[in-house]
């Protein structure tokens, strides 16, 4: 087993075994991959009770300038070991929080869609981050770790990863920012063109492999043990480090609406849900924004995934026992996961919170997708996930009307600009046709009409007398 260095006793954050295999605490600033006893994962361990006595200003925080995620360092690596010339950033974070004003499909329509028009619900728009997607919000912490750990060892280490898409291009702009190499390993045309194309402009080495993201990420947890390699999958315990800041943020936007003191937050998080690191990651950001006195309770945290690959689901359905599945064709390529790296993680989330999840057809997460879509947003195939287990679970009253709602839209919906067309020339399909009733009434195809006033004007005002 890997030999890692132990945590000074003054530590405020360290990694511990996800297993509790052993009481030890390791230092951030070395190769982590894994517990050297169990071979399990590691967690951050944050002391909350030198946080709750630190009175981290929420003014300060909302008001520093710079990175979005770094504003919030004293919460997840108070240490002078990270200086401000140290850290790599493009800008991140400070994602905003947009009413979801839903619309409802025509009346004649059943769509448990409509469930969702007249709530409270949010989006937190992570996909306006600068490559498209929350990951930016882990790889800022870990590209200034890899660097910090390259320094350490005098000499460069590559950056390796496996992704359905958002994870390589996160890294191969963070990699390139901090100036060490990245190579990345994909599913061999499961990737959309928009996702591709960004590791290769960052310069990236980019190897598709013939499998699904599982078969890559088998390849990567081999090869991780090698002394060149640093490790950048969400395995990796620095990145939730990152993504914990989301909830920090939501806990300043729901103080911004309730005015001074610390605020009840949001009643419910969903969280689209494939490699399961996210949704831990927000169960750690709120503790922490309640040990800083800034909400005084923690959400529920639901996960949100799809039939093709909804390995979770199935295990909330036998108490969470250990479970996995060959995941098959989904639109929500970037959740399209069978073996999640941190499902005890995820567990231990939902647990605590009293959370649960969810899965969604094919047909309900275009109709999420779309219906979104007419209210302003142009959401991505995993957050539309994330809405169509919303309508389910109101539908079945899992959750009310009046809560207050957030749903993390975890990516641009621009980096699937051509399903969506798919979507409304009605050419759409996997694993057979989209053809329900609410699909069909949100379909919207461009519409040829000659180049003449008179024909523009009919079309416009159809019925209309000439």
């Amino acid at each position: 087993m890997v030999t890692l260095e132990a945590a000074s006793p003054d530590a405020r954050v360290a990694l511990v075994c996800n297993a509790g295999c052993h009481d030890a605490r390791y230092d951030l600033l070395q190769r982590v991959h894994a517990c050297p006893r169990c071979g399990g994962l590691l967690d951050p361990w944050i002391d909350l009770e030198a946080l709750s006595s630190s009175a981290i200003s929420a003014d300060t925080c909302r008001n520093a300038r710079g990175s979005g995620v770094w504003r919030f360092q004293d919460f997840f690596w108070p240490s002078k070991s990270v200086k401000s010339a140290d850290i790599v950033t493009l800008g991140e974070g400070r994602a905003p929080l947009t009413a979801l004003d839903a619309v409802a499909i025509p009346d004649d329509v059943h769509s448990p869609w409509n469930h969702l028009v007249g709530a409270k619900i949010h989006l937190k728009q992570c996909g306006q981050n600068p490559t498209g997607s929350f990951k930016d919000l882990g790889m800022t912490v870990l590209s200034t770790w890899a660097r910090l750990v390259a320094q350490r060892a005098g000499g460069p280490r590559r950056l390796l990863c496996a992704s359905t898409g958002d994870t390589s291009a996160a890294l191969a702009a963070y990699g390139a920012r901090a100036g060490v190499p990245v190579t990345v390993l994909l599913p061999l045309d499961k990737v959309s063109p928009a996702q591709l194309v960004q590791p290769l402009a960052h310069g990236a080495q980019v190897l598709g492999l013939e499998g699904d993201f599982d078969a890559c990420m088998g390849v990567v947890a081999a090869l991780a043990h090698d002394e060149s390699v640093l490790l950048a999958n969400s395995k990796n315990p620095l990145r939730l480090l990152g993504q914990c800041t989301v909830a920090l943020e939501l806990a300043l936007d729901f103080l911004d609406v309730d005015g001074s003191g610390a605020s009840d937050g949001p009643d419910v998080v969903l969280v689209p849900s494939g490699n399961l690191g996210n949704v831990y990651a927000l169960w750690l950001g709120f503790t922490l924004a309640k040990a800083a006195g800034w909400i005084t309770r923690i959400p529920q945290l639901v996960a949100c995934q799809v039939d093709a690959a909804n390995p979770l689901y199935r295990s909330s359905l036998q108490d969470f026992a250990p479970t996995s599945m060959t995941a098959g064709e989904t639109l929500a390529s970037a959740i399209r996961i069978g073996a999640p790296v941190s499902f005890p993680r995820a567990v231990r989330a939902l647990r605590a919170t009293n959370g649960f999840v969810t899965t969604s057809s094919e047909e309900a997460l275009a109709v999420a997708s779309a219906a979104a879509d007419r209210s302003g947003h142009f959401v991505c195939p995993q957050t539309a996930t994330a809405l169509a287990g919303l309508a389910g679970a109101m539908e079945a009253g899992r959750i009310k009307r009046d809560a207050n709602i957030v749903v993390v839209s975890t990516a641009s919906g621009l980096k699937f600009a051509e399903q969506k067309a798919d979507f409304h020339a009605g050419r759409l399909a996997v694993s057979g046709q989209l053809s329900g009733s609410a699909t069909k009434a949100l379909v919207n195809p461009i519409r040829p009409v000659a180049c003449t006033v008179e024909a523009v004007r009919a079309a416009m005002h159809p019925g209309a007398p000439c």
